[in-house]
Formats: C-alpha cells, structure tokens, sequence
C-alpha cells in the first residue's frame, strides 16, 4: 500500500525553483485571454509576487538541481502561501468543508489513498474527480488540499482527490491508469460518499488537468459513462517544450521551461512517451468530449498548452471555456487565502462544473 505523507512540507510543481529577480509588479489586471505569440515575460503583480518571495525566502531551489527524492522535500507554494499568512498576522486555518475522509481504494497497481471532501449540506451532491499536480513526479493531495476545498464549496460537489503512483518509481502510464481507475470507483460507488453517480465530472492542475481531459478520452474509449464537465487547470498537453509560452518564460518562477524538461525525464518510459496523446493531448482525438474549462496563468510555460488545447477542442467539436489570468504564475489556483485572482479562477471553473452538472 502506498501512504501519503501529512507531516512533512510536500512540494508542489511550482514550489521547487528559486525565485528569479523581478522588476516592480504592475497593477493588477482583469482576466483576460491571451495571444498565442511569444514576447518578454510579463511580471507577477503584486499579491503573486509576495508569494513567491515568500518561496525565495523559504530556500526553496531550482527543480531541475535536484534529486526527485529532494524535490519531494522542498517548500512548496502551498508552505509559502502558509507562512505569508503567519508573517502577515492572518489566520492560517485551512477553508472549512463539512466534512473530510481519507481512505484507499483499489488500483491497478495496489491501493490507492483518496481524500473526500463533502460540502456542508444535504445530498447527494455532484461528485468532482480531482487530479492534483506536480509533473507525475512529486506533490500530493496534502499539497492541494487548498485547491481541493475551494473547489468543494465553489461547486457544492463532493471532491474525490486522488494520490496516483508517480516517477521515476512508477513511469508512464502509471499515473493515468490509477487516474481512470479512480473515476470509474466513483462511478460505481459514488451514492455511498453522498454523491450522485450521474453528475461526476474530473478535475485537476498541472499534470492532473491533463489527467482530468485523459480520463474523459478513456471513458469514451472504453464505452464507460463519460464525466459532465472537464475542469483542466493550466494542463500539461503537449510534451514539446517549444511553444510562445516556454519560450516567453523559459525563466519563469516557479515553474521554468528547465524545470517541465526535469519532469519530462523521470515520469516517461523513453522521450517517445511525450509524443503519445495520452500526454500530447494536443495530438490525440478529442471528438466526443464532454464540455471543459481550461484555465490557465499568464507567467508559465504551459499556458501555451492550455490555449492550444482549447483550440484542439474546438476543433474537434467540443465546447470549451478558456480564460488566462494576467500578472499570476503557475500553481496560483490555490492561492485564494493571499490571491485575489484564485478566488477569481476557481469561481470560474466551478461555473463551468456547475452548468454541467445542470445547476
């Protein structure tokens, strides 16, 4: 059985690179979506920028200098937000849910550990299967916990978030097969978590919301019901590390274009994996799909992937929602107790999860 850890500091995907010098921040700015082309990299405004010198000050270091066993240590996003709280005199309790349940349930590769939060109120609530980043290498559901119950509440949905087997000790596909294996669980047990097996939808950032868009392909692959909505947070979705926003912020903090390369090595089999569509959802077909959300920060290297997904999507006759949020980075999602612009993003996915679970 694998455990997750709740004691130690558990790394984020954008937790692990030393923060680069940056210039005054600009005022903060409405979302908005952005061009495709690449230019010079925009800067944090200033709510983003406290944070990450909050991660500076925490000593966190470039991703790609360490060991995956290193990197599962170092200070994440989610202990600089933290400590930014207790260094400004606020309170660091997380948001309250009506109820949380860690348990395990059966995967391909042995039990995985879950975690269930259930909204305050009476069900059965739609049910949310969520994905959490970190590269398929580091990170857990202890890392995201802010994001799994900001979104818990913003959809009054119950949130099944999934620790999935990650690299270099599990390569690919491990990830993705636990992920499907946890969605098609929910299906099937949903009622008993005060859910209802006919409103579940998938959700996730990072490396998750590739997962969250995966899962969907394997259902309507596999002839297994297919989730309402797909909720993809600045998704991995292409394995090429050339587009306008690697390019743009190939020296971005937190996440930088060496530091997606460093992930790209330990979660593969072989560099061929990153052309496959499972991680390349840019390349794969994407008919079929139920309606998806992508959000997506300006100062990432992956927002690219985002904005070229929902061009794919559209393409292939999905209906798709794609906004990206000006002056933040990636993994500012869960950033709603010290980011204004979080609380924005996660209204705004939840939305979209609302309107497919038809309320």
């Amino acid at each position: 059985m694998r455990l997750v850890s709740t004691f130690r500091p558990a790394a984020g995907m954008a937790g692990l690179a030393l923060l680069c010098a940056c210039q005054p921040s600009r005022p903060a700015a409405e979302p908005m979506p952005m061009p495709t082309g690449a230019g010079a990299m925009a800067q944090p405004d200033a709510q983003m920028q406290a944070v990450l010198d909050q991660l500076m000050a925490l000593g966190a270091k470039p991703v790609e200098t360490l060991t995956p066993e290193q990197a599962r240590s170092q200070p994440s996003p989610a202990d600089a937000v933290m400590a930014l709280l207790q260094r400004t005199g606020r309170g660091t309790a997380p948001e309250p849910v009506g109820s949380v349940q860690n348990r395990t349930i059966p995967g391909p590769g042995g039990m995985i550990p879950v975690r269930i939060y259930t909204p305050a109120g009476s069900g059965p609530f739609p049910v949310v299967v969520y994905y959490h980043g970190g590269g398929w290498v580091i990170a857990t559901i202890d890392t995201y916990d802010a994001s799994a119950r900001a979104l818990a509440n913003a959809a009054r949905a119950v949130l099944v978030s999934v620790e999935y087997r990650k690299g270099p000790e599990n390569r690919f596909p491990a990830a993705h097969d636990d992920a499907f294996a946890a969605y098609q669980w929910v299906l099937a047990n949903a009622a008993s978590i005060g859910g209802d097996p006919r409103r579940v939808a998938t959700a996730g950032e990072s490396a998750g919301g590739g997962l969250a868009v995966e899962v969907a392909m394997m259902a309507r692959d596999r002839g297994v019901a297919l989730p309402l909505h797909v909720l993809s947070v600045y998704p991995i979705a292409d394995g090429d590390t050339e587009s306008p926003s690697y390019v743009e912020n190939a020296m971005a903090r937190p996440l930088s274009r060496a530091g997606m390369q460093w992930f790209f090595r330990y979660y593969p089999r072989t560099p061929a994996d990153l052309r496959d569509p499972r991680i390349s959802l840019v390349r794969a077909n994407l008919r079929g799909l139920p309606p998806t959300t992508i959000v997506n920060a300006q100062i990432d290297p992956l927002r690219s992937d985002g904005e070229q997904l929902a061009t794919a999507l559209r393409a292939a006759g999905v209906q798709v929602e794609q906004r990206t949020w000006t002056g933040v980075t990636h993994e500012f999602f869960g950033m709603g107790a010290v980011v204004d612009k979080a609380k924005e993003a996660v209204q705004y996915g939840a939305a979209g999860l609302r309107r497919g679970f038809g309320g």
